[in-house]
C-alpha cells in the first residue's frame, strides 16, 4: 500500500464508521467522524506498533522459531518485505493523512470545540512521526542532522492526481521537530480534556516530555537543553493534579482496569470486545504472551532476565500455596504450574545452565533444567539423569539455592513447583495485555501513564545533574512497587544503571524497551534461555537498530522514497 495515495484518496477507509468514502461537503459537515476515523487508524498501528517495539527488546523470549513476519522483530533478521512492518507504516500514515486533511478543512479559532478537535488532531500526527521516526530512524544522539527519518507529507495535495509528487524522507532532527510543532499546537488548542482515549493537554505534554528525553543525549554526553525541556513537560503533567499513580494492590490489576476507569493512564488506544470476534481474541497483543479461558496462543514468555530484575530484592513466590509478592510488578507474571496425576505439584529445583555444543564451532546457549527436588529437614537435593546432587542454602528461607553440577559450573536457583513447558521452555505467562474488563485478551494499548513521566523526570533531572531529586522520583515509583525498597542514594556512578533498571521494570510490555536502551548509546543483550542469538551485544550504532523502510511502501511513493542502509 501506499504511503499516501490509499490514506489520502480514501482517507475516510476507516474502522467502524459506514461509510468507505466521503465528499468534501459531507467532511465538512461531519468533522466529528472524520476525527472518529484518525482515531480508528490508531487501533490497527497499535499492534504492530506493540510487537516492533517489545519484541525486539530484553523483556520477553519466544518458544522457538517462527514462520510469523514478527519473528523477524525478535531475532534482527531485518527485511523490507514484512506485512507487520507495513501495516505499521501504513496505518502510522493514514493517521497522519487523516488528522492532516482535518487541519487543512478547519480553521482554528472558529469555536473553541472546533478548535479542540484540531488539537487532537495535532497529538495524533505529531505523535505519528515520533513512533515513526524512532522506528526507522537512528537514535536522536546520532547525527540527526543528517541520519534519515521520515517523509513528511501533511496531509493530501490539492490536485492529487497531477501533483502527487511526494518529498523523500526528512533527516531526523527535522522529522523530531515536526512532532514538537504538532504537539506543542495540540497543548495550545485542547481545552477540554475528554478522558483517557482521547488526545488532551496532559497526553500532548507527557509526550513531548518522552520526546524531548529521547532527544536529550546519552548519559555519558547529555544535552542540557533537552533535558530541561523533558524535564519541564514532565512537570506540567504531574503538577496539572488531573493524574495520580494507583496505590500497590490497584497497580498489581492495571491491566484489568479500562482507560477510562484508571487514574493513572494518561491516553490509550481504546479497544472494546465487539471489534473482536470469536477466536480473533487470539490475535491481540495478549494472546502470544498467555493462553486465559481458552484463548490465546501463549508461545512468548517472560525472559529470564527480567524474571532475575523482579527477583533481585527478594523472591516473588508465584506458587498458588505460598503466592508471595515482593516486586508489584510480578504481578502481570503467572506461570503455569501443572499438578501431576495426583492432583498434586511436584516440587522441583529450577536453575538455568550453560549447554555444551554438540561440535565445535556451535553458539553459546543457555537452557533450563526442572529437577525433581526433595526436602528433608534443613537437607535439599535433587534428581537430574541418574544424579543426585545436595543443594547448597543461597537463601534457605526463600526457598534458593546453588548446585555445583556435572560439567563443574556452579548454578543457582529456586525451589518452586513444576512449570509446564512449552518446548524446552517453562511458560511464564505475561498478563500486562490481557483480562481488561471481563474479557480474557482484551487490551487497550497504553501510549503514557503517568509512572513513565516520574520516570522521564527521574532521568532528565540526573542528565542535569541534580541526583537528588532524580532519586526521589525513582523512589517514587520504586517505593510504590517495593515496600521500603527505594534506592539509598544516585549519584553519576550509578544513575545510568538504576533508572535504566527502573524503567525497565516498570515500563515492559509497554513497547519501550528496545528504543530505551539504544536512545542512551547502550548495547543489547539477550543472555536467557530461548532461540535468539543469546550471546550477541547488538550495538546501538548496528544497521539493525533501524528497521527497513516497507518495500511495497517504496515501490507505490510517488516520489523517491530512500531506503535505509543494509549493512553498517
Amino acid at each position: 500500500m501506499g504511503l499516501m495515495v490509499a490514506a489520502a484518496v480514501s482517507s475516510c477507509d476507516i474502522d467502524r464508521l459506514p461509510y468507505n468514502s466521503m465528499d468534501g461537503d459531507l467532511i465538512v459537515n461531519n468533522p466529528d467522524a472524520m476525527v472518529t476515523g484518525a482515531y480508528a487508524q490508531l487501533k490497527q498501528w497499535s499492534d504492530p506498533m506493540h510487537r516492533l517495539g517489545e519484541y525486539a527488546g530484553d523483556n520477553m523470549m519466544i518458544r522457538g522459531s517462527s514462520t510469523d513476519a514478527f519473528y523477524e522483530f525478535i531475532s534482527y533478521a531485518r527485511t523490507p518485505n514484512n506485512y507487520r512492518l507495513q501495516n505499521f507504516w501504513d496505518y502510522g500514515y493514514k493517521a497522519i493523512a487523516q488528522s492532516s486533511n482535518i487541519i487543512k478543512l478547519f480553521a482554528e479559532g472558529e469555536s473553541a470545540e472546533m478548535d479542540n478537535k484540531l488539537g487532537e488532531c495535532y497529538y495524533i500526527r505529531g505523535m505519528m512521526y515520533f513512533y515513526l521516526c524512532r522506528a526507522f530512524g537512528k537514535p536522536y544522539y546520532q547525527n540527526p542532522e543528517t541520519n534519515l527519518g521520515v517523509p513528511i507529507v501533511n496531509g493530501t495535495p490539492d490536485d492529487v492526481i497531477n501533483d502527487l509528487n511526494l518529498p523523500d524522507r526528512s533527516s531526523v532532527k527535522d522529522t523530531y521537530a515536526q512532532a514538537v510543532s504538532d504537539l506543542k499546537k495540540a497543548e495550545s488548542l485542547i481545552t477540554v480534556n475528554k478522558g483517557h482515549s482521547y488526545a488532551s493537554k496532559e497526553a500532548a505534554q507527557a509526550m513531548l516530555s518522552r520526546i524531548y528525553l529521547y532527544m536529550s543525549g546519552t548519559y555519558k554526553t547529555p544535552n542540557a537543553e533537552y533535558a530541561r525541556l523533558s524535564l519541564e513537560y514532565a512537570d506540567k503533567v504531574i503538577n496539572s493534579g488531573k493524574y495520580s499513580l494507583l496505590g500497590r494492590a490497584q497497580f498489581m490489576k492495571y491491566n484489568t482496569f479500562k482507560p477510562e476507569d484508571n487514574a493513572e493512564t494518561i491516553f490509550a488506544v481504546k479497544r472494546v470486545a465487539t471489534e473482536f470476534s470469536g477466536d480473533d481474541h487470539y490475535y491481540g497483543i495478549g494472546g502470544m504472551y498467555s493462553n486465559i479461558g481458552g484463548m490465546g496462543w501463549g508461545e512468548m514468555y517472560a525472559s529470564a532476565k527480567y524474571i532475575d530484575l523482579l527477583n533481585e530484592t527478594g523472591r516473588n513466590d508465584w506458587r498458588p500455596d505460598r503466592y508471595s509478592i515482593v516486586d508489584a510488578r510480578a504481578a502481570f507474571i503467572e506461570p503455569t504450574y501443572s499438578k501431576d496425576d495426583n492432583g498434586k505439584y511436584s516440587t522441583v529445583f529450577r536453575f538455568i545452565k550453560q549447554d555444551v555444543p554438540k561440535k565445535a564451532g556451535d553458539p553459546q546457549t543457555l537452557s533450563y533444567i526442572q529437577a525433581p527436588a526433595t526436602i528433608n529437614g534443613n537437607t535439599v537435593t535433587c534428581k537430574d539423569g541418574d544424579k543426585e546432587y545436595t543443594l547448597k542454602a543461597v537463601n534457605a528461607a526463600q526457598q534458593t539455592y546453588s548446585i555445583t553440577y556435572a560439567d563443574g559450573k556452579t548454578y543457582t536457583g529456586m525451589i518452586d513447583y513444576y512449570i509446564s513447558l512449552n518446548r524446552a521452555y517453562p511458560q511464564f505467562y505475561i498478563v500486562k495485555c490481557s483480562r481488561e474488563g471481563e474479557e480474557s485478551q482484551l487490551h487497550s494499548p497504553v501510549i503514557s501513564r503517568l509512572g513513565e513521566i516520574y520516570l522521564n523526570r527521574a532521568e532528565a533531572y540526573a542528565k542535569l545533574g541534580n541526583y537528588g531529586a532524580a532519586l526521589n522520583d525513582l523512589n517514587t515509583i520504586r517505593n510504590r512497587s517495593i515496600v521500603n525498597g527505594g534506592y539509598s542514594s544516585l549519584d553519576a556512578s550509578n544513575a545510568s544503571k538504576l533508572i535504566d533498571k527502573e524503567r525497565q521494570l516498570e515500563l515492559a510490555f509497554q513497547a519501550e524497551r528496545s528504543y530505551d536502551v539504544f536512545r542512551n548509546g547502550e548495547p543489547l543483550n539477550r543472555s536467557y534461555p530461548g532461540p535468539q542469538a543469546q550471546f550477541e551485544n547488538i550495538a546501538p550504532t548496528d544497521f539493525r537498530v533501524t528497521y527497513f523502510i516497507p518495500q511495497d511502501a517504496i515501490n507505490s511513493y510517488a516520489g523517491k522514497l530512500t531506503q535505509n542502509p543494509t549493512s553498517n
